[in-house]
Order: C-alpha cells, then structure tokens, then sequence
C-alpha cells in the first residue's frame, strides 16, 4: 500500500468512496499515479474517454481551441455547436439537439420534455414510466426516475409522477399504464449501467417503440453511458433498428470534456421554446470542438468497428477463464460496455485489481464493470483477463 497516496484532503466533501490513489496523466489506455505507478484503464473515467488519454489529434486541437475561446454564452451563436448538432443528427436519423454539461442535465431536460408535451396536450399531472435498477442522476427529479432506494434514502419527499416497471416485460408495462390518460412517456437506458451492466432485449425495445407510437407517448432512451460508440454502434438502441424520441447524451461525446446532449426527433423537437430551458455552459466553444473532434477521430480510427470486435474478444475471453468457477454468475453487455456478475457483493475487487495495476468498478454490489476507452486493443483486453481473473477466483475462494 505504500505506493498509494496517504489520505484524501480534508477541505473537499465526503461525497466520494475514494481509492487512495491520485492520477498523475495517461497515455493511450493507461494511467501513471503521482507516485509513477502504472495502470491499464479499464474505466475509461466510467464511460468518459473514449479516445483514451492524451490523444495525438485531440489534445492538439483542444489547445487550438483554447488559444482561440473556451467560452461564450448563448446570447450568440457557436459555430461548432451547429456543426456537432448536425452531425449528432445525421448519426441518430433525428432532428435537433439541445447541449448541456453533463448526463443529469441531458435527463433533467428530457423529464421536463416529457411533462411540457403532456401539459400541451393538457394533461395537468403527466406521468412518465421508468425501470426498476434505472440510473438517471442526482438531481432531485433524476433521483426521482431512479430505481435505487439506497441512494434515495435522505432526500425525500422525491417528485411525484413516475410509473415504475420491471424492465424486458412488455406484458408489465402494459398492465402498469392500463387505463391511465396521464401517461406521456418511457425512459430507460438501453444498457443499464449503475444498475449493474442491465441489457434491454432487441424485441422488447421494438415492442415498446411500438407501443409509444401507437399510445402517443414519447420514447426517451438514455444513451448516457451506452452510447457514442461502446457497443459497436453509435447508440445502443440502434442494434434495435429503432429511432426514439428524445435521447439524452452525455459522457464520451467529449472524450473527457463536459458535455452532455438532448437529441430529439420531429414529436419532441419543439417543445421547447425560448424561456423554457437553458444552461450557462452548455454549448460552450470549449465542449462543442471537443464533441466534434471525438466524433471526427472515432469515424476516421474506425472505433465502433474496434469497440464492437474487441469488446466480443473481451466477453468471450472472459466467459471462458470463469467457466465453472464458483460463485460466477454471467457476462453481461455488449462492446466495450461489460459486467461480470458475481454471487457475492464484490466491492473489495476495485481495490484489488488498482493494487494489480487494473482500474475497473463495482456496480450494484455485485457487478465489476469495465468501459474502457474505444481505443482499447486484444492485446489489452488480454491483459485485463489476465489480471482480473485470478483476482476474482482468489476472492470467489475466500467467500465459498
């Protein structure tokens, strides 16, 4: 343990379970720590770089950027905002997008998307279903969407007029909304990440883009940290062949700068009018060159393409070295987003692996989960196996 730091500052909030360890800067898809220790980064900044660390295009142009204008405020128009819109568009087959900061934001404005639809159709108490383990924010409204009582507890009472449903059970979403004239949306992730690597079926999400096209609710598909390449496609939804109406970004679309993304389609596209919704930092020049560049070196690297063959590597590798191990339950996901789940809480593994030289994380207890940067080789993946496996076996034994 000498390696790692000592403890954390006394001046910042106890808001974070902290590992004792302070990155010092990265390359590619691996980090150094202030005291010169080497790590492969399977995190990625949870779902964040996807271009890796200190990119040899990126970070040239951000500097550009910087030495031109990082920010300015929405009064005028950002050249690069329409660009990245435009382009954010052409990718989704939807029609305008609105920019933000950060996923919460992207959620908290499809939330208010969703109750302002319902209100101009004059529903006075519009109600929007959401999924049990679903993790949207926490904001007081994106707390509210959430399927998390633990992270609840304390901050109640929560907003009102959500419908919680079990996720992949079309049969319970009916029965949930039976009869209800308030309802005006769904939301979900495609692949629900805090709530433990939770992939929507491929025929439950047509069956649902069915159902709100046929009851006129809007079909909301947080691609927060499912989206911008990490399964193999550009979001996770259009493994589907389905196009929703409204979809939430955020995470890798700046490959490490803030920002975050409202992209909505013709049913959503003008709800909002001047007054309703707004941000100082969204859209900033800063942001909306970063989301331009990622997208840029992602199409020209070919990184869906990558992130889809070295993800399957990954899964397949895995599922073979834990075959029959006692107490692995499954590979979970899809690309470069991907949870083991184990039959015990499994936390102390994040700590394990960072003394092994391996950054992941611990979701829902039970799940380690890895969303490393698109970049990432079957090299690398190799050597994720390679020293995540014997850690889980060693831990499995300890528990048996």
């Amino acid at each position: 343990m000498s390696a790692f730091i000592e403890a954390a500052s006394p001046h910042t909030m106890n808001t974070y379970g902290r590992l004792p360890i302070a990155l010092s800067h990265g390359q590619g898809c691996r980090v150094w720590d202030v005291n010169g220790k080497q790590y492969l980064d399977a995190l990625g900044g949870i779902a964040v770089n996807t271009l890796g660390h200190n990119h040899p295009e990126l970070v040239p142009a951000l500097q550009d950027q910087i030495g031109k204008i990082i920010h300015s405020c929405n009064y005028y128009h950002v050249p690069n905002a329409e660009k990245l819109a435009a382009k954010l568009v052409e990718l989704s087959g939807m029609s305008n997008v609105f920019f933000c900061c950060t996923g919460l934001e992207a959620n908290e404005a499809a939330l208010k998307l969703a109750r302002k639809f319902g209100h101009d159709k004059g529903i006075e108490r519009p109600e929007i279903v959401v999924y049990e383990k679903a993790f949207h924010g926490r904001s007081i409204a994106t707390l509210s969407a959430t399927g998390n009582t633990k992270i609840q507890e304390g901050f109640g009472p929560l907003v009102e007029g959500f419908v919680r449903v079990p996720v992949n059970d079309i049969e319970a979403l009916k029965k949930a909304t039976e009869g209800n004239p308030n309802v005006v949306a769904v939301f979900f992730e495609t692949i629900q990440g805090e709530g433990g690597v939770n992939p929507m079926r491929i025929e439950y999400l047509k069956q649902v883009r069915e159902l709100c096209t046929q009851k006129d609710w809007l079909l909301m598909i947080d691609e927060v940290q499912c989206g911008m390449g990490r399964t193999g496609k550009w979001f996770a939804h259009q493994w589907a062949g389905i196009v929703p109406d409204v979809m939430p970004l955020a995470k890798g679309l700046g490959s490490g700068v803030p920002i975050g993304a409202v992209v909505a389609g013709p049913k959503a596209a003008n709800i909002f009018q001047p007054g309703n919704h707004g941000t100082t930092f969204g859209g900033n020049p800063l942001a909306m060159r970063a989301g331009v560049e990622t997208i840029r070196i992602m199409e020209q690297d070919g990184l869906l393409e990558n992130a889809a063959k070295v993800g399957a590597h990954l899964k397949a590798s895995l599922e073979k070295a834990l075959a029959g191990v006692a107490g692995f339950q499954e590979v979970r996901g899809q690309g470069l987003m991907l949870g083991i789940e184990l039959a015990k809480p499994c936390g102390a593994l994040t700590l394990r692996a960072a003394e092994a030289g391996l950054l992941i994380s611990v979701t829902a207890d039970t799940v380690v989960r890895m969303v490393p940067p698109l970049i990432m080789t079957e090299a690398e993946a190799d050597e994720v196996v390679a020293i995540l496996v014997p850690l889980i076996k060693t831990f499995l034994a300890e528990q048996a």
